[in-house]
């Protein structure tokens, strides 16, 4: 992106990293920029590293999306990554991923649907780079950034992972740079929410009513079953799908 190099400080000390790639879309003018300023439409895929593989493709095809999210990293994960990146120092994120853009990323890209995922884990730019490396495989052309800082490890050592919640501030950088897809290390479940908002409307950090409005419904999107029944027990004897509890 032109004027962004990567590890460029972002908002709150954030450091963001993006390149520039050709392919942008071009705006919408007229009524209908006019209604989507109004509108951000967010759907997310996944809760948790190991949620269903398809979900992506659901989402990208199941109505009108703007971002698309996903939330991959938990204490677990962290563990599980760590382990990854001491037997390989080039991996470190979730490799689901990967394979998820594999199959959605031309469809996200022809429904100009942006991506925001933490899948970036204990090596976002490591992502971001094979992210890049599959759309250039793939013939799509987007716009990839990462955001990392949240990584201590090396104050502490001996320690396998040592990390900070990051909020919004870098994904919206990114966004507002231009990005298709972000990818992130360790963010709060509703920075991949309230990152997008914030770019979309025009927020910034004093707008504290707006972004705790954005708080609550990243949070209901990132555990989204439990707020369509995820907690109710009788599933099987009322003849719900437990596969689909919304």
């Amino acid at each position: 992106m032109a004027g962004h190099r990567p590890g460029l400080r972002g908002p709150a000390g954030q450091r963001t990293g993006a390149r520039r790639r050709a392919g942008r879309r071009p705006a919408v003018t007229g009524p209908e920029a006019a209604k989507s300023a109004r509108v951000l439409r967010v759907g997310n895929a996944s809760g948790f590293y190991g949620d269903r593989f398809d979900a992506v493709r659901e989402m990208l095809t199941g109505g009108p999306l703007d971002v698309l999210t996903g939330d991959y990293l938990a204490e677990l994960t962290m563990l599980i990554l760590g382990r990854d990146r001491l037997r390989d120092p080039g991996l470190g994120y979730a490799r689901t991923f990967l394979r998820q853009l594999e199959e959605t990323l031309g469809l996200a890209h022809d429904k100009g649907v942006r991506i925001v995922a933490n899948a970036g884990g204990l090596n976002p730019a490591g992502l971001a780079d094979a992210v890049r490396a599959l759309a250039g495989r793939l013939g799509v052309p987007v716009n990839v950034a990462h955001v990392e800082g949240d990584d201590l490890t090396a104050r502490y050592p001996g320690a396998l992972t040592a990390n900070a919640y990051l909020g919004g501030g870098g994904i919206a950088a990114c966004l507002r740079a231009g990005a298709d897809i972000v990818v992130t290390g360790r963010v709060t479940d509703a920075a991949l929410v309230t990152g997008p908002a914030a770019a979309h409307f025009g927020w910034g950090p004093d707008d504290l009513d707006a972004l705790a409005g954005a708080v609550v419904a990243g949070h209901v999107l990132e555990c989204g079953t439990q707020a369509t029944g995820g907690n109710y027990a009788f599933f099987a004897r009322d003849g719900h799908d437990v596969r689909r509890p919304g």
